[in-house]
C-alpha cells in the first residue's frame, strides 16, 4: 500500500506541477513499479480488491452530485450516444483485426475490447474541474450506464460464440432486468431512499450513522447491480443518485476522504497491466498503433455522432469522454485470454490499447473542456 499509493501520488505531484492532470501520472506511477519497468509490484488480489472498492467510491461520489431527474431528461440522446458508440468500434475493431491476417474469434473479442467505457477515469476529471453539472458531462454519464449494460450483451454474445452456442432468450432477459433495474432506481429509488434513510437516521444513536446508511445503500445496489448483469460500479453511481437529494454535507465529506485514500490503487492498477515488453516485434507495435487510433476515433465518431443534437463542441467532448477503456477492457481481453480464444500478442495489443486511451482521457477532455467554467452551485459544493 505505502509503495502504491506514496508512488501514485508523487507522481501526480509532480504531473501537477508541470500543468497536466495529476491522474495521468497515477497510471503512470502503475507502469513503473508494475512487472514491465521497474518490476517492484504486481497485480494480485489484494490490490485488485483495492482497485474495485476505489472506482466504486469515485462513481458514488459522482452520482451525489448528479439529479436523477436531470439524467432521465437526456435518456433518449444518451440511449443513441450508447448505441452507437458500441456499434462502430465493434465492427471497427473486428475488421482490422481480420484485415491483418488474425482469425475470425480474435478478431471478434477485439472488437468486444473495444466497445465499453471506463467512466471513471472520465468522472474522475470532471469532478476535480468541477463541470459535472455540463450538458456534455451528464450526456457521457447517462450514456456510460446503458453502455456498460450493452457492453455486457456483447461480451455475453461474443463469448457464447467461442463456445460455439448461442442463447438468444437468455441474452434478452438479461437485457431486460439490466436495464429495468437502472431505470427502476434512476426513476424511484432517490424519493424511496430519501424516505428510509431519514426515518431510520431519526432512531440511530452510532456515531456518523447517515455516513453508515449511505455505506449500505452503497453496498447493496452495488451488490444488486452485480446480481442482474451489470457492474458494481453502476449501482455505486446509482446509490449516490438516489441519496443526492437528500444527502448531509457531513458524507459527501467522509465519501471524499474514502475516496482519495482508494482511488489511486485503481489508477495505479490500469498502469501495472501494460507490459512493455511485449512490443519488441515491430508487427505487434504497429497493430497496437492501429488499434489504438481505431479506439479514439470509433468513440468520437460513434459517440459524437449521437450527440449531433448538442452542436460539435459538445459532440467532441462526449466522444472524448467515452473515449477511456481503462479495467472494461482489459477484463474483456482476460476472459478472451482464458478462454484460449486469442493468443499472447492480442491480449496485449488489447491492454496497450485500454491503458493508452485511458491515459490519453484526461489531457483531451482537459483541452475539450478549454474555456468552460464550473457552474456557481457546484463551486459553492466544492468549496463546502
Amino acid at each position: 500500500m505505502l509503495m502504491v499509493f506514496g508512488t501514485a501520488k508523487l507522481l501526480a505531484e509532480l504531473f501537477e506541477r508541470l500543468n497536466q492532470p495529476g491522474i495521468v501520472g497515477e497510471i503512470l506511477a502503475g507502469v513503473l513499479i508494475g512487472p514491465s519497468v521497474l518490476g517492484w509490484m504486481a497485480p494480485n488480489d489484494f490490490l485488485r480488491a483495492l482497485a474495485d472498492l476505489g472506482v466504486m467510491f469515485l462513481l458514488f461520489r459522482v452520482g451525489l452530485e448528479v439529479k436523477a431527474s436531470e439524467l432521465l431528461r437526456i435518456g433518449g440522446t444518451a440511449m443513441l450516444v450508447a448505441v452507437l458508440g458500441v456499434i462502430v468500434p465493434f465492427f471497427l475493431g473486428w475488421g482490422i483485426l481480420l484485415a491483418w491476417g488474425e482469425p475470425q474469434a480474435e478478431a471478434i473479442f477485439m472488437g468486444a475490447a473495444m466497445v465499453a467505457t471506463s467512466v471513471g477515469i472520465t468522472a474522475q476529471v470532471l469532478t476535480s474541474k468541477g463541470l459535472l453539472n455540463h450538458i456534455a458531462s451528464r450526456m457521457i454519464l447517462a450514456a456510460a450506464v446503458i453502455d456498460d449494460v450493452l457492453g455486457l450483451l456483447v461480451l455475453a454474445m461474443v463469448s457464447s460464440v467461442a463456445r460455439g452456442k448461442l442463447n438468444v432468450a437468455e441474452l434478452a432477459f438479461t437485457a431486460a432486468v439490466a436495464l429495468g433495474f437502472v431505470f427502476v432506481v434512476a426513476k424511484w429509488g432517490g424519493r424511496t431512499v430519501g424516505h428510509v434513510v431519514s426515518r431510520a437516521h431519526a432512531r440511530l444513536r452510532v456515531s456518523e450513522a447517515y455516513f453508515a446508511l449511505a455505506m449500505v445503500v452503497l453496498f447493496a445496489l452495488s451488490f444488486l447491480a452485480e446480481h442482474v448483469g451489470v457492474a458494481a460500479i453502476v449501482g455505486a453511481f446509482l446509490a449516490g443518485m438516489a441519496l443526492s437529494e437528500t444527502v448531509d454535507p457531513r458524507v459527501e465529506h467522509l465519501a471524499q476522504g474514502v475516496t482519495e485514500l482508494l482511488v489511486p490503487f485503481f489508477l495505479a492498477g490500469i498502469g501495472m497491466h501494460l507490459d512493455v515488453r511485449s512490443f519488441t516485434e515491430s508487427s505487434v507495435l504497429a497493430l497496437a498503433l492501429v488499434i489504438l487510433a481505431a479506439a479514439i476515433v470509433a468513440k468520437l465518431i460513434g459517440c459524437g455522432l449521437g450527440a449531433w443534437s448538442l452542436g460539435w463542441r459538445n459532440m467532441l467532448r462526449v466522444g472524448l469522454g467515452m473515449m477511456p477503456r481503462g479495467e472494461v477492457g482489459m477484463v474483456v481481453a482476460q476472459i478472451g485470454l482464458s478462454m484460449g480464444v486469442i493468443a499472447p500478442h492480442v491480449y496485449a495489443v488489447a491492454v496497450f490499447m485500454a491503458v493508452c486511451t485511458t491515459l490519453l482521457a484526461p489531457p483531451f477532455l482537459r483541452m475539450a473542456y478549454r474555456g468552460v467554467v464550473a457552474e456557481p452551485e457546484q463551486e459553492v459544493l466544492r468549496l463546502g
